[in-house]
């Protein structure tokens, strides 16, 4: 319940981002508000993007068509507790950025679906990883439900930052192999009986 409501929370701010965008910072930058100022590949001036790129939508279409993916895949991200969540987020947001900014396509990328996308891998493999039944079972399930999904990673639409979905699925499978092997640190080695 607390991390339904937690990402329920989440999904809130970025509307309101957005409603503040649409109705205040458009009026103060007409007429793309805060659009401009995402991720603007090989600039200096596009470097401060990577922060704030993830929460900016360029429109409520943008904003409504990734909010049941944020629902859903950081629902799932948040079920290995709050503080894996933030260095799983931290993460995938950092790889997608930075990795946007390197080979990103001319002009500004916003939006969360890097977020996304590396929630989504990070879902998809971390079960792989850690050897676990049951996260391999969701994995499948997942991919089942929203395999469709992975075809964002490949250049079919000019205006869709497909490099932002592919930095963010390597973030996702980067940040599995980190939360994996901090999980398996912390448990510490299988100690096995004497004589085995």
């Amino acid at each position: 319940m607390r991390a339904a409501l937690f990402m329920l929370g989440v999904v809130a701010l970025l509307w309101l981002v957005e409603l503040a965008d649409r109705t205040v910072f458009v009026s103060l930058d007409p007429p793309q508000g805060l659009d401009d100022d995402g991720i603007v590949p090989r600039s200096l001036d596009g470097l401060g993007g990577i922060l704030w790129a993830p929460l900016l939508h360029g429109g409520w279409d943008h904003l409504a068509s990734n909010t049941v993916p944020l629902l859903v895949f950081g629902f799932l991200v948040l079920a290995g507790g709050i503080g894996q969540f933030i260095a799983v987020t931290a993460t995938i947001w950092l790889v997608s950025g930075v990795g946007t900014w390197l080979i990103g396509s001319p002009g500004s990328t916003i939006g969360a679906s890097g977020i996304i996308f590396g929630w989504f891998a990070f879902l998809l493999v971390r079960g792989f990883f850690a050897r676990s039944f049951g996260q391999i079972v969701l994995a499948v399930v997942l991919f089942l439900i929203y395999g469709g999904l992975l075809f964002g990673v490949l250049p079919t639409n000019p205006g869709i930052s497909w490099q932002a979905h592919l930095c963010g699925a390597i973030g996702g499978i980067l940040a599995a192999r980190i939360a994996v092997a901090a999980d398996r640190r912390r448990v510490g080695p299988v100690e096995r009986p004497a004589g085995a």
